[in-house]
């Protein structure tokens, strides 16, 4: 489907070092034994075949239960070495488990899990190559930037010059370069983030893992920070898994996606895939804003295209999907795909959606409206301002037409919601 880019400390807590050291020991200071610092590493770009697609992580038959309720359910996964991979989906769809398995701070209940090709029996969280960055971000509160960054190298005898050096390297990378001395209650949200992250990639982990690390700023801080986050992940060549259930958020930093739900995979792919062509109802309905019309197949043209009943409307259907006579479909159109014309405007009607316009929004570079069809269903439309349409607008209630863009329209079989 041819398409557009789409757009769319506080209080220091008394709390014991002993408590802290115990957290930190167990996720974010694994040392690796590679002979070569990350930090000193060429960016990874998509040239670098080879290296990319080396499987880093994989996950085999992985099933898991609480109270008897299924998690995780047959799970195979594979993550390749360098790359942005986000774990999406609702609440309880079995995203953060899977982290937490990988990181070995939950125990599968069968299955295997492999990291850089070794199997994961008992080995401990600080055994297993990984760092986590969790949404508390566990600074120590009477330390220093510099110590909390430190710590781990520290902890496994790193020589005091090498730990200089590497800190500040990294801290440069984060641009903290200039609040070493600084402790974590002196520090934005925003900064204890990056002070969380450099303390997880000083240690030159193979994979970061990340559990929605950004949930706690504010909007504005998040987008800088999600803009921040992956500039660092192509700068250090780090695989990072993030585990979030923001689907902007998903779709503006990742290289995959893995759309989960119910303990399942229900997609995996680029983020222009699984937004443009979702492969099920569910993901469509959870990726972004979706128009679904009831369809049915009454026969094929010459050129192969599906004529069909749309909601009434008798129209053709470009897809590469192969359906029977008087079947019965789901079709999809993303706000953006849809085709809005004022009835002053079309002097032929015939065949077209008709409905009225209900509501609107000016979003600066789009109108947003809410059009309710004559057979009563509600649809959403995005358009977008330029030379041609600047003054694009609708008085409430009037009547339109309603199509869309041939073939940018997505046919669904699969009914899983």
């Amino acid at each position: 489907m041819k398409k557009t880019a789409f757009t769319t400390f506080p209080n220091i807590f008394r709390i014991s070092s002993n408590f802290f050291a115990d957290i930190i020991s167990k996720t974010d200071y694994s040392i690796d034994n590679q002979s070569e610092s990350i930090l000193d590493n060429e960016i990874v770009t998509s040239n670098d075949t080879d290296v990319r697609r080396k499987v880093i992580v994989e996950l085999k038959g992985i099933n898991k239960s609480f109270d008897s309720k299924k998690v995780l359910d047959n799970l195979d996964l594979s993550i390749y070495n360098g790359e942005f991979l986000t774990l999406l989906g609702p609440s309880g769809c079995g995203k953060t488990t899977t982290l937490r398995i990988i990181g070995g701070f939950e125990t599968a209940d069968s299955g295997q899990t492999f990291i850089n090709g070794k199997l994961m029996k008992d080995e401990q969280p600080n055994k297993r190559g990984v760092n986590t960055v969790f949404q508390s971000y566990a600074l120590f509160p009477h330390m220093t930037v510099f110590n909390n960054v430190a710590f781990g190298l520290k902890m496994n005898k790193i020589p005091k010059e090498e730990i200089h050096t590497r800190v500040m390297e990294i801290l440069r990378i984060v641009k903290l370069e200039d609040y070493v001395d600084r402790k974590p209650h002196q520090l934005s949200g925003g900064q204890q983030q990056r002070v969380a992250l450099a303390r997880a990639v000083v240690n030159n982990p193979l994979v970061l893992l990340l559990d929605e690390p950004l949930s706690a700023l504010d909007a504005s801080l998040r987008k800088n920070m999600q803009n921040e986050l992956k500039q660092l992940q192509r700068k250090l060549g780090i695989t990072f898994i993030f585990v979030t259930h923001d689907q902007e958020e998903a779709l503006s930093m990742s290289d995959r996606v893995v759309v989960m739900n119910n303990g399942v995979v229900e997609q995996i792919g680029s983020p222009k895939d699984v937004y443009e062509n979702p492969n099920s109802l569910f993901v469509a309905s959870f990726i972004g804003d979706i128009n679904i019309f009831d369809a049915e197949v009454l026969g094929y043209t010459e050129d192969n295209l599906i004529n069909a009943k749309v909601e009434g409307r008798i129209c053709t259907v470009d897809t590469d999907k192969k359906l029977a006579v008087g079947q019965k479909f789901k079709l999809l159109l993303r706000p953006e795909d849809m085709v809005i014309e004022k009835i002053s405007e079309v002097p032929d009607t015939e065949g077209l959606m008709l409905g009225n316009i209900e509501f609107k929004t000016y979003k600066g570079a789009t109108l947003d409206t809410l059009i309710r069809l004559n057979n009563g269903k509600q649809i959403k439309a995005s358009e977008f301002f330029n030379e041609e349409y600047e003054d694009l607008d609708y008085n409430y209630n009037e009547k339109v037409s309603i199509g869309w863009v041939s073939g940018w329209e997505v046919v669904i079989t699969d009914e899983r919601t």
